[in-house]
């Protein structure tokens, strides 16, 4: 058997720590998840179990949703905050029109270039090992389906809170970075949340927080 299992993957916590929380949570010895979150991000991630895990490549086509918070003026090497932001140009108050005629410009089949720090391999190696070897690996755009984007919140002129629904393959992290270029300020991904994939909501998800691996 098997069955598809929902987690609100933690602050800190990365994809694969969350498998292994299921493993030892419901005794299965085999399981993945169907779509990586970073370790910064939080939300829904889907774990599949047993033969379950046979499903994993059509959980990963359903679409999905995040709210990110977009900080603008900074750039980071690693488009988030992984990594300490550096000053950029400082931005200036948007109007409601420029942000929307910004946004738009992102909705629909672009073409996104990975971020350098990325399970993207290159050469046999993923992109992330060779960039934090000093070797900053040249990532060639891509093409990506977002559906939309809605401004939540916009606290001029830094901080702008987004609700993103996009297909597979989609980098927040890229996406921020393209907006703070397009703007010619630079920007990174100060915080992400996923809340949707598919019609599976965090909201029904586990939180397995009070959970420490040994």
């Amino acid at each position: 058997m098997g069955e598809l299992i929902l987690v609100d993957k933690p602050y800190g916590w990365s994809s694969f720590t969350v498998v292994e929380w299921v493993k030892r949570h419901f005794r299965v010895r085999k399981a993945g998840h169907a779509g990586t979150l970073d370790p910064l991000a939080t939300g829904l991630l889907l774990v599949a179990t047993d033969e379950a895990t046979r499903e994993i490549p059509i959980y990963q086509g359903w679409s999905k949703e995040y709210y990110a918070l977009v900080i603008l003026g900074y750039r980071s090497l690693s488009d988030d905050a992984e990594y300490p932001p550096e000053k950029g140009a400082d931005p200036r108050p948007l109007s409601l029109g420029e942000r929307r005629d910004l946004l738009e410009r992102f909705i629909g089949c672009i073409l996104q270039r990975p971020p350098v720090f990325s399970a993207v391999k290159v050469k046999g190696q993923r992109a992330y090992m060779l960039a934090r070897q000093g070797q900053l690996p040249l990532l060639f755009p891509r093409p990506v389906e977002i559906h939309d984007i809605e401004e939540v919140h916009y606290e001029a002129p830094y901080r702008w809170l987004l609700r993103i629904e996009c297909g597979k393959g989609v980098y927040i992290r890229a996406l921020a970075r393209d907006i703070g270029e397009a703007t010619g300020w630079g920007a990174y991904l100060g915080a992400l949340r996923r809340t949707r994939i598919g019609t599976h909501l965090v909201s029904k998800a586990l939180q397995p927080d009070g959970y420490l691996l040994q």
